[in-house]
């Protein structure tokens, strides 16, 4: 009875309007009394400490870092320009452009937030002045700032990783063929419907994208190559073995420091404005991190483990009916959690009961990773519809943006299908590229 008393009260919390890390810690301390008594600080203390010195945390901040960089650099600007040149005259161009520039930065930065509001500053007017349709324009930002999730390198794959002791470079190989097919489903939907109705999303006029060849082929070399110089950087040293993910990390902040300086765009307000912001996103998921480690002992404690594992024996349908009940957990908390959140409370539930069921832990960690990157588009938390908010015109209503996000749900299902029953989409790389 407390594991689902921790539950309520943690949903009362955050529905109060307290933030989740602050909950998760008042939840942990105050059912733990009941348990440990004067004690509790004491057996707080281990799960603390164990957060503390966990090294691959450490990649959090410097991932970030890149992402602030990145977000405060010409890069981003001198790509999406590049982008329109060649995909502008397309049905949909605009959009085309904003979903492959929201791959790339996501690749790049692995920052969910920050690719959604870099990209949205440049694509929403382009857009509206190209008389896209409200809706498929949030649509567009939303479902593209959400790739954040899913292609490395992710933070949340690193929390994940930590949080599930799963190999860091397994799980972003694994979220390679899911990245790219995700980013697929989003181009395919886009251009259906631009095809389909070409008023919605009309081509840019070819004044507006038209160049020279030679001038055409500079401008997109100069904007396409420093970010993916640095993609492989990162991703090549980790995936082969060289680096570990902090190791990796660090090479993409240098990296990215050392592409800013050449284009001459350090200076000095660049660089503690990016410190700022690494410190503050930084503190906030170790804050939730530290509290959801608080909270999932405690409810292991109080018999939260077995209470999971009679629940899913109940169901039953095996291994099916495991996999079922989790994510459908996971995405009926993300109408309500943010992503840290999840990861933390309930991956150190699943976790062991999906290892000693035989299920894939590569597997199972792609499927609920698209399950996240649903709830970042799903109301009522949805905080991709929050950051669109914060940088749209008032002209674009939360109503045309919640009409906006739903087909590109639709295609991350899709995603999560072709995972279920093809798993080899998961687990193919990983067999092949990390540590070769």
């Amino acid at each position: 009875m407390t594991p689902l008393l921790m539950f309520a009260a943690l949903f009362v919390l955050v529905f109060a309007g307290i933030p989740v890390a602050f909950s998760l810690i008042i939840i942990a301390v105050g059912f733990g009394y009941t348990v440990f008594g004067d004690l509790i600080f004491l057996q707080l203390y281990g799960p603390l400490l164990h957060t503390a010195s966990n090294f691959v945390l450490a990649a959090i901040p410097l991932f970030i870092f890149m992402g602030a960089v990145l977000e405060r650099s010409g890069i981003a600007k001198r790509l999406f320009f590049a982008l329109q040149l060649w995909l502008g005259g397309a049905p949909g161009g605009l959009a085309l452009s904003t979903i492959a520039m929201c791959a790339i930065f996501a690749a790049a930065s692995g920052v969910v937030g920050a690719v959604e509001i870099v990209v949205g500053l440049m694509a929403i007017p382009a857009m509206m002045k190209a008389k896209y349709k409200n809706d498929l324009i949030a649509g567009t930002i939303c479902a593209g700032g959400s790739l954040g999730t899913i292609i490395p390198p992710s933070v949340i794959v690193v929390v994940y990783a930590s949080i599930a002791q799963l190999s860091i470079g397994q799980l972003f190989a694994a979220s390679i063929l899911p990245g790219l097919l995700m980013v697929l489903f989003f181009v395919g939907y886009i251009l259906f419907r631009s095809i389909k109705s070409s008023a919605d999303a009309p081509p840019l006029p070819p004044e507006e994208r038209s160049m020279p060849l030679p001038e055409k082929l500079k401008v997109t070399f100069t904007a396409l190559v420093p970010p993916l110089a640095l993609i492989g950087m990162v991703l090549g040293s980790l995936l082969m073995g060289a680096a570990s993910a902090t190791e990796a990390a660090a090479v993409g902040a240098v990296g990215t420091l050392v592409l800013t300086m050449l284009f001459r765009e350090l200076n000095l307000k660049l660089l503690m404005d990016s410190l700022g912001v690494t410190l503050r996103i930084t503190a906030m998921i170790m804050l939730i991190v530290a509290g959801g480690t608080m909270f999932t002992s405690i409810f292991a404690v109080t018999g939260g483990g077995n209470l999971v594992r009679d629940t899913v024996a109940t169901i039953g349908y095996g291994n099916a009916g495991i996999i079922t009940f989790f994510l459908l957990v996971v995405f009926f908390a993300g109408f309500v959690l943010d992503w840290v959140s999840i990861v933390l409370i309930f991956i150190p539930i699943f976790a062991p009961i999906v290892r000693s069921a035989g299920i894939d832990p590569i597997w199972f960690a792609m499927m609920v990773l698209v399950v996240i990157q649903t709830s970042y588009l799903t109301p009522p938390m949805a905080p991709s519809i929050f950051y669109l908010r914060s940088i749209a015109p008032r002209s674009m209503t939360y109503g045309q943006m919640y009409r906006g996000v739903l087909p590109f749900v639709g295609a991350q299902m899709l995603v999560l299908l072709v995972i279920i029953l093809f798993p080899a989409v998961a687990t193919w790389l990983p067999s092949i590229l990390v540590g070769l």
